[in-house]
C-alpha cells in the first residue's frame, strides 16, 4: 500500500551551471619578440663570418701546397707543419711552453690558494690595504716589470733559464688569482669548517677534507687562466731567454718573421700549433671555467 509520502515526488535540483575554464594569462610581448627574425640573424651571421674568416685563412695557408693561390686547400699537405716542427725547432719550443705553462699553473694555484684562504678567513690590520695593493697591481703593465726583473734575475744568475720566465709569470698572475680564490672561499660556509673541528680535525685537515673539494671550479678557473696567459705571453720569454733551445712558442713564431720575406705557410702552421693546446684546454674545462669565474667574482 503506497503512502502519501511516497507519492510525493522529490524536487529535482537544477544542475550547477558549468563554470567557464580559467583563462590563461596573456603572454606579455616583449620588445624583442616583435623584432623580425632576419634583423637578429643577419647581424649575427655577419659577425660569425667576420670571426671565422681569419681562422679559415690560417688553415688555408697551412694546408695548401707552397706557391699555390687556390682558395680551397686541396690537395691537403702537411709540409708546412713538418717544416716548422723539425727545421724551425717548434718541437723544442712546444716542450718549453708546456713546461712553463704547467709549472706556472701549479705555483700560481698553490700560492693563490694559501693567500686567498688567509684573506677570506682571517682579519688583520693591513687587510684592506693589502687588497687595495692587489687591485692596483692589475693596472701595472708587464713591460714596466722587465727592467727590475731582469736585474733581479741577473743577480740570481737566472737569465737564459726557464725558471726566470716561470717566476715572472707566477708573480704577474698572483694578484688576480688571490682575489678570485679569496672570493670563492668566502662563498663556502664557515660552519662546515667548524663542524669538522668539532669532529676532531685541525684547521689544515678541515680545509683539505671539507673546503678544498668545493673549490674545484675556482681552482680550475685560476689554473687555466694562468696556463693560457703563460702560454701566450711574449715579453718575458723574449727578454729573459737568449738561447734558442730555451725559447717558447711565442718567441718561435717571431723568428718566422724577417725583414726581407715571410713564409706565410710556415707562420700559419706555427700559429695553429700554438692555438691547438689552448683550444683543447678550454674545450674540456669550459663548464668549470664559467662556474669558477662567476662564483669567484661574487662576494659571499
Amino acid at each position: 500500500m503506497i503512502t502519501k509520502d511516497a507519492e510525493k515526488v522529490a524536487p529535482v535540483t537544477p544542475a550547477p551551471a558549468a563554470e567557464d575554464p580559467p583563462q590563461r594569462p596573456r603572454k606579455q610581448h616583449r620588445a624583442w619578440d616583435e623584432v623580425p627574425r632576419w634583423q637578429i640573424y643577419l647581424p649575427l651571421s655577419i659577425y660569425l663570418v667576420f670571426t671565422l674568416v681569419p681562422f679559415y685563412w690560417i688553415l688555408l695557408f697551412a694546408l695548401r701546397k707552397p706557391g699555390s693561390t687556390s682558395l680551397v686547400p686541396w690537395p691537403i699537405t702537411f709540409e708546412h707543419f713538418e717544416k716548422v716542427w723539425n727545421e724551425r725547432s717548434f718541437g723544442i719550443f712546444f716542450q718549453n711552453s708546456v713546461l712553463v705553462g704547467v709549472v706556472t699553473l701549479l705555483m700560481t694555484t698553490l700560492v693563490a690558494l694559501a693567500g686567498g684562504y688567509a684573506l677570506a678567513r682571517f682579519d688583520f690590520k693591513i687587510k684592506r690595504g693589502f687588497m687595495l695593493a692587489l687591485l692596483c697591481s692589475q693596472f701595472v703593465p708587464g713591460a714596466l716589470l722587465l727592467v727590475p726583473l731582469f736585474q733581479i734575475f741577473a743577480e740570481l744568475r737566472m737569465i737564459n733559464s726557464l725558471g726566470s720566465v716561470i717566476l715572472a709569470e707566477t708573480v704577474f698572475q698572483l694578484p688576480l688569482s688571490i682575489i678570485l680564490i679569496s672570493n670563492f672561499i668566502k662563498n663556502v660556509p664557515y660552519s662546515l669548517e667548524e663542524a669538522a673541528w668539532v669532529d676532531g680535525c685541525n684547521r689544515f685537515t678541515a680545509f683539505r677534507v671539507v673546503v678544498l673539494p668545493l673549490l674545484r671550479p675556482g681552482l680550475i678557473a685560476v689554473g687555466s687562466f694562468a696556463f693560457v696567459h703563460s702560454w701566450n705571453h711574449f715579453l718575458f720569454a723574449l727578454m729573459f731567454l737568449s738561447n734558442q733551445e730555451k725559447q717558447t712558442i711565442p718567441v718561435g713564431l717571431n723568428t718566422l718573421l724577417s725583414a726581407d720575406s715571410v713564409d706565410l705557410g710556415a707562420l700559419a702552421a706555427g700559429g695553429i700549433i700554438a692555438a691547438v693546446p689552448v683550444v683543447i684546454v678550454f674545450a674540456f674545462i669550459q663548464k668549470w671555467l664559467i662556474t669558477g669565474f662567476s662564483a669567484g667574482a661574487v662576494k659571499g
